[in-house]
């Protein structure tokens, strides 16, 4: 029977140790020269603000699973089907943006884990093909990282990280500061406004740490 690949950078993550992403990378030949160098972790493919499509996201991911890279997609709601789709194709990896609440916290979990920890759609995906006891393992391997890019996300961070089986809480700093109110303009770097801006990211990622 075929073993489910490792998810290389979620094991060196649960091990404290950094990791190296690259993004906005959809072609093969260029992955293929990323997998070959060996010291990239992971490949993020983006559904929200990118290109990558679905016919697209099966061939690449298959690239990164030859050269035991990480294929991640950022989707472009969190929508448990559209998650599970993602999974489905061949990612080992969902970033999920504007994660404001609990409840969209436990909605992306729905939607990456299968029973008993979600209710991802049981559908044999490509990376299942050969594995037995797949779901169990799946559960194991699916990384999830939740963006909290809302000022509303940051108010109700302490109830956000008591959900359980999210990997990663990336504060995106940009879509945070449009957020806070008209005068935070994003790209603002080093003014006033800036400097608030900052202040409240390294709140929510001290938070985060904590947790």
């Amino acid at each position: 029977m075929a073993e489910l690949r490792v998810n290389r950078a979620k094991s060196k993550l649960q091990e404290g140790k950094p990791i190296i992403g690259v993004g906005q990378v959809n072609d093969g030949d260029m992955i293929e020269l990323l997998g070959s160098i060996g010291t990239v972790d992971l490949i993020n493919f983006d559904m929200e603000h990118g290109p990558t499509s679905w016919a697209q996201l099966r061939e690449v991911s298959r690239i990164c699973d030859l050269w035991g890279m990480t294929p991640q997609v950022r989707v472009n709601n969190n929508d448990p089907w559209l998650i599970g789709r993602a999974l489905d194709q061949g990612a080992l990896s969902v970033m999920i943006p504007h994660v404001n609440t609990r409840e969209d916290a436990e909605h992306a979990v729905r939607g990456a884990k299968y029973a008993p920890l979600g209710l991802r759609g049981m559908g044999r995906p490509r990376q299942g093909l050969g594995v037995s006891n797949y779901y169990t393992k799946a559960n194991d391997q699916t990384m999830i990282v939740a963006m909290i890019e809302d000022i509303e996300a940051v108010k109700n961070l302490k109830e956000i990280l008591t959900v359980d089986h999210i990997d990663v809480f990336l504060v995106a700093p940009n879509d945070l500061s449009q957020s806070m109110g008209a005068k935070y303009l994003p790209g603002q770097y080093g003014t006033q406004q800036n400097q608030d801006v900052q202040r409240v990211v390294d709140g929510a990622i001290k938070q985060i740490v904590a947790a």
